[in-house]
């Protein structure tokens, strides 16, 4: 054989090895099947954009998000073993799976602050959430066996100015002394766009409803069997997050749109602006210990507040409900931009 063919059957065999490796990369991805509790939007963002960008496949994940609905159900489907991960809505849930004896466990709370909120109209002149008491009140049926009975117990609120909300702001903006509740992410945007005045904004987080929101479940068997999968599905999830909230996302943003065609550009930047506003996905023990942090205090601080209020008996073990084992560790902080 020629130097010149020697050369050639040289490059053949790099190429052929090349792409078995590449091939055999691809292969070793483990897939993996995440599911929403609501349709794709900005509160959704950091797992789309852990997709779009790569991040998963960089921790060898194969991830499909399968997004919730109003007709959806995908706990269930976490329950059942048919998809692997799940974002739960608070804490409350994961409460509520120890009393009902789910098999199901919180691996990370992507939400430091739950983005509940009262809204007020302008010249309502309220400053302080004690304010609201006089108002009529739009308070939704699950709002009602939750935040309220807190609101009950820790703030003296009473049920006879309480009035159904059907996630329609109508009649919030029809009668200037009232409140309605809502996500700091959206409602406000809605009611502006739909009244044009901007509404006074009270976060319930920022009045001691320490609740996580936006939580990762998985199964307690997945937890058992396959700890290095759940570690890197978290890692590259918080990593996701920290590109969401302070990088580029038009990548995560673009996913959603296609998911859910009803996301506007505009929601979307400003549903990120309110999350970085007020702290909800980066602030408090993530701040040291990463997004997705979590705590034994704040766990046993809400279980003492929602045993006070009645939503959960004094008996449970909450400490089931969670585990610590795969956050705190600080992954991606370095990522967060520094302040001026």
């Amino acid at each position: 054989m020629t130097p010149f063919h020697l050369r050639r059957a040289l490059i053949a065999g790099l190429m052929v090895a090349f792409v078995w490796c590449v091939g055999a990369q691809a292969e070793t991805l483990d897939k993996v099947t995440f599911g929403t509790n609501w349709v794709a939007e900005a509160e959704h963002g950091g797992f789309f954009q852990a997709v779009a960008d790569g991040t998963y496949k960089k921790y060898g994940l194969d991830v499909t998000i399968v997004p919730g609905g109003p007709n959806e159900n995908n706990r269930m489907l976490l329950i059942a073993g048919k998809i692997d991960f799940f974002m739960a809505a608070n804490t409350l849930m994961s409460f509520d799976a120890v009393a009902n004896n789910v098999p199901v466990v919180t691996i990370a709370a992507i939400f430091q602050k739950d983005p509940q909120v009262m809204l007020t109209q302008p010249d309502a002149k309220v400053s302080k959430i004690e304010d609201l008491k006089p108002l009529t009140l739009f308070v939704s049926k699950e709002g009602m066996g939750s935040y309220f009975q807190w609101l009950k117990s820790e703030y003296g609120f009473n049920e006879k100015n309480v009035r159904p909300y059907n996630f329609n702001p109508q009649p919030f903006i029809a009668n200037p002394k009232s409140a309605m509740q809502g996500y700091v992410t959206s409602e406000p945007f809605a009611v502006e766009k739909a009244a044009g005045f901007k509404p006074n904004v009270l976060l319930l987080a920022d009045y001691g409803f320490n609740t996580y929101s936006t939580l990762i479940e998985t199964r307690r068997d997945v937890v058992e069997k396959k700890p290095d999968l759940v570690q890197r599905f978290v890692d590259a999830s918080m990593i996701g997050w920290y590109n969401y909230i302070y990088g580029d996302n038009s990548a995560g943003n673009a996913m959603i749109k296609q998911l859910n065609p009803e996301m506007t550009d505009d929601l979307l930047k400003y549903s990120v602006a309110k999350m970085k506003e007020y702290g909800i996905v980066d602030s408090g023990d993530s701040v040291k210990n990463g997004i997705g942090a979590m705590s034994d205090d704040r766990y046993t601080s809400f279980f003492n507040k929602m045993v006070k209020a009645g939503v959960v008996k004094g008996d449970l073990d909450f400490r089931k409900s969670y585990t610590l084992r795969f956050v705190n560790k600080g992954v991606g902080v370095e990522l967060r931009p520094s302040k001026p």
